[in-house]
């Protein structure tokens, strides 16, 4: 009798500390649900971008195939003339490719010294105030729209060109060229203020220490160790002038021609594109079909860039304990 009683007594704390056991339980269950459905939407997100790339160059590729069934690829590649919409049609892509890399080596000479120049002042000089009002300020610069660049560049920044060289065309690669370098400065100066911030403050307390000023820390230290950043910021920055569409269109004009000079009007390829994509030119046609053609020559571009940049990152990356 006493030893039922006991054991009663000890069963009922187990009984009642059931129900608080099964609500544990339960709640783990809804976290590990909770956690599966969020994997799985990740997962879904992340299939969808995969997807949609492959789209695109699946679609890049199946296009241009009737393009180069009827067109050589040693013709288009090698090509020196490029006129697919006149009587006498050509179909080499080199102006075109000449008037993209104008641009782009236009605006790397703008972009890339003022993009690493102001890194490094909001990184070793500009005090934190300073810098949380120049660093907003100049990534403004990303914000303003690309056809306001165009217009920018028409009605400023030619207009000053053709008073110091009068035989500037009113559309020219110059003009073009500026604009984009601006544009893509907040870029450079952006991602190469983030690499030079992630060096290790012992570096420059140790150059310190050895008498080495400010300018020698910041450039014989601090910019080395944070090389591989600084170089994926400029290769991402080009990629982007050599994609940049409508503010070229606008201030470069639409003249496909082999030319080093600055001063004339030139044609890139996104600039060719958006000419052709205006709805004149019938769909299915030849004409048509270089859009495709043209858009994947850009593609091939822009990737190889992308992995000359992550090669070059891979290479000179620097890691700090």
């Amino acid at each position: 009798m006493n030893d039922g009683a006991a054991l009663g007594a000890d069963s009922a704390p187990a009984l009642a500390a059931a129900p608080g056991r099964t609500l544990t339980l339960k709640s783990n269950a809804r976290r590990r649900m909770s956690e599966s459905s969020i994997g799985a939407v990740l997962l879904l997100c992340g299939l969808v971008s995969i997807l949609t790339t492959v789209g695109i160059v699946v679609v890049l590729i199946t296009e241009s195939i009737g393009f180069f069934r009827e067109v050589g690829l040693v013709e288009f590649v090698t090509g020196t003339r490029w006129a697919p919409l006149f009587r006498d049609q050509a179909f080499g892509i080199l102006p075109l490719l000449n008037g993209t890399l104008l641009i782009a080596a236009g605006s790397s000479l703008v972009a890339l010294p003022v993009g690493l120049l102001s890194a490094i002042y909001l990184s070793e000089y500009a005090t934190p105030r300073v810098r949380q009002i120049v660093k907003p300020v100049l990534e403004v610069l990303a914000g303003i729209p690309t056809v306001v660049y165009g217009y920018f560049a028409l009605t400023f920044v030619t207009p000053i060109l053709r008073v110091f060289f009068p035989g500037t065309g009113i559309f020219n690669a110059a003009s073009g060229a500026i604009v984009v370098g601006i544009m893509i400065i907040p870029m450079v100066s952006s991602l190469s203020e983030d690499a030079l911030s992630a060096v290790p403050r012992a570096l420059r307390e140790a150059a310190y220490g050895l008498g080495a000023t400010k300018f020698e820390v910041a450039t014989r230290v601090v910019v080395p160790a944070a090389l591989s950043g600084i170089v994926a910021s400029f290769i991402l920055a080009i990629s982007r002038a050599v994609g940049e569409t409508m503010a070229v269109t606008l201030a470069a004009g639409a003249t496909p021609r082999m030319t080093l000079s600055f001063l004339e009007s030139i044609q890139t390829m996104t600039a060719y594109i958006v000419q052709v994509s205006l709805g004149e030119t019938p769909h299915g046609t030849l004409e048509y079909s270089t859009i495709f053609a043209v858009g994947l020559s850009l593609f091939v571009i822009t990737l190889s860039m992308n992995l000359i940049s992550q090669r070059v990152t891979r290479r000179f990356r620097e890691e700090y304990e």
